[in-house]
């Protein structure tokens, strides 16, 4: 593992660990979110730098690049992230889903231009998105309790550490031109801050808390991803 990637996912887990071990649950109004407190903290500084810097840069690409460039940079990026799905795939047991997802590799890094075009979806392969959280919890390991990360955002403690092997594996992350390499993670990040502009307005109208608006909305969507689609019902004091 290179030096910067190491140093990163053990700050994090370092600061996982330290919030799980101090019980600094303040103003908890929900089992799944024992550190509501530090999380509106977190949601609040993210708020702001959203505000400030990350919604502006997007919009502003938004503005300049046209709409085929913004999909060509999609699916780029989607191609790298086919790899990993199909990995994912295969441990989760899924061989169909996993063999799917190399052809799409194959067919989208060569006559799909480096990924820049979905050659592969106009041909039947269905596009997966598997990532090791999901896989963690195809396994049986529960959701923890919910964080909300800096910079990252919302995870419950499975994904938290599902992120940092997704982050080891992410082929970006290992570019040895730093220069290269951080305009790449920028562009990705810019690309899909751009892509969830639309929904801005829908989740401010919603949300009487945003905050909780958009806890419920991740929880409930991930658990609808680690099911496919079709999660099982709930128990009624869950």
């Amino acid at each position: 593992m290179k030096p910067h990637l190491s140093t990163r996912l053990t700050s994090w887990a370092c600061v996982a660990t330290a919030l799980a071990a101090s019980g600094c649950a303040t103003t908890a109004s929900d089992p799944k979110d024992p550190f509501e407190g530090f999380n509106r903290a977190m949601f609040s500084v993210n708020e702001g730098l959203d505000k400030v810097v990350i919604k502006p840069v997007a919009q502003g690409y938004d503005a300049v690049a046209p709409m085929p460039v913004q999909v060509a940079v999609g699916n780029f990026f989607g191609n790298i992230w086919d790899s990993w799905t199909a990995i994912n795939n295969l441990l989760q047991g899924k061989g169909g889903d996993a063999l799917s997802d190399v052809g799409r590799v194959l067919i989208n890094s060569t006559i799909g231009i480096g990924g820049a075009f979905d050659v592969a979806s106009e041909v039947g392969l269905t596009k997966h998105s598997e990532e090791f959280g999901q896989t963690l919890g195809k396994w049986g390991v529960p959701d923890g309790p919910y964080f909300y990360w800096p910079i990252i955002g919302p995870r419950t403690t499975r994904d938290t550490f599902g992120w940092m092997v997704d982050t080891t594996y992410d082929p970006v992350w290992h570019v040895d031109n730093v220069p290269l390499r951080n305009s790449l993670v920028a562009v990705r990040y810019t690309d899909l801050r751009a892509s969830a502009l639309s929904s801005d307005k829908v989740i401010e109208e919603a949300a009487f808390d945003k905050y909780i608006y958009i806890r419920d909305a991740y929880l409930q969507h991930r658990r609808s991803e680690i099911y496919d689609g079709d999660p099982p019902r709930m128990p009624l004091d869950y």
